[in-house]
This record gives structure tokens, C-alpha cells and sequence, in this order.
């Protein structure tokens, strides 16, 4: 298995500001990484129909995910040449401004990071088996549509 395995990327419930901040501070020791990116995913209050979105449950096909995601890394790490990569999603409830997903590249230059960053992203919300059940203010649901 590769330097680059896919640990649980799922988290019970919203993504702190405290896990992203640990999770950050934790490369102040890897001093060939010359620049970071970020991208945090956050719960809309959306309104749709003439109703206002409160939260959404996130479900997934866990091992296939996983799966997919480790081969996702791979390709990534290989095109970016990527020093690390983080990837955090959500499963079960997250309220509206609470974030759900939580993706971040490091790299010996600040391009590659971006670059990877941005791409890891789109891939994960074209490719990955996870759903979410928009939930409305009036105990009704639809299924999210990723965009």
C-alpha cells in the first residue's frame, strides 16, 4: 500500500474550528512545505419551493467511498506532486453555517496546493457516494442535488 493511504475521512456531525485549526498547526514541523490550501464546505440556508433548508443529513457507501478516495489521492499526489492531503466529510446531521466537508493540500509551492486542492474538490463531489437529505423548516426533505 502507498505512503498516501486513505485513513476514515467521515466525521459524526459538523467539522469544528478547533479540528481545522489542530489539524493546521500540526505541519508547523514539516518545514519542506512551502504553501497550504484550504477549502471548507459549508451548509447553505437555501430556500427552495418557498422553503428554508435547516440542516442536511449526510449519508454514505462508506468502504466505496473510501475506495474511491484512496485511488483519488493517488492520482492527485502523482499530477500535483503533493506533500500531504487531508480530506474530512460529514455524516449525519449539520445545521445551516456549520461546515460539512473540509479538504486541505499541501505542497512545496503554493500552485500545486491550490491546483490540488481545487481538483481534489470537484472530484470528490462528482465521484463520491454521498448523499445528503436536505431537511426544511417544516419537517419536509428533499435529496441534495451536488452542484
Amino acid at each position: 500500500m502507498s505512503e498516501h493511504t486513505t485513513n476514515n475521512i467521515f466525521i459524526p456531525g459538523p467539522i469544528t474550528a478547533g479540528f481545522i485549526a489542530d489539524s493546521i498547526q500540526k505541519h508547523s514541523k514539516k518545514t519542506t512545505i512551502g504553501g497550504h490550501s484550504i477549502f471548507l464546505g459549508q451548509v447553505r440556508a437555501d430556500t427552495v419551493n418557498d422553503k428554508n433548508i435547516v440542516a442536511i443529513d449526510y449519508t454514505a457507501n462508506e468502504d466505496l467511498a473510501l475506495e474511491i478516495m484512496r485511488e483519488l489521492r493517488e492520482a492527485i499526489f502523482a499530477k500535483y506532486a503533493l506533500t500531504c492531503m487531508h480530506v474530512y466529510h460529514s455524516l449525519g446531521l449539520v445545521n445551516t453555517g456549520e461546515l460539512c466537508l473540509f479538504v486541505f493540500t499541501s505542497s512545496r509551492h503554493r500552485k500545486a496546493a491550490i491546483d490540488g486542492c481545487e481538483e481534489t474538490v470537484e472530484k470528490i463531489k462528482t465521484t463520491l457516494p454521498v448523499w445528503g437529505r436536505e431537511l426544511f423548516e417544516d419537517d419536509t426533505h428533499q435529496w441534495k442535488v451536488n452542484i
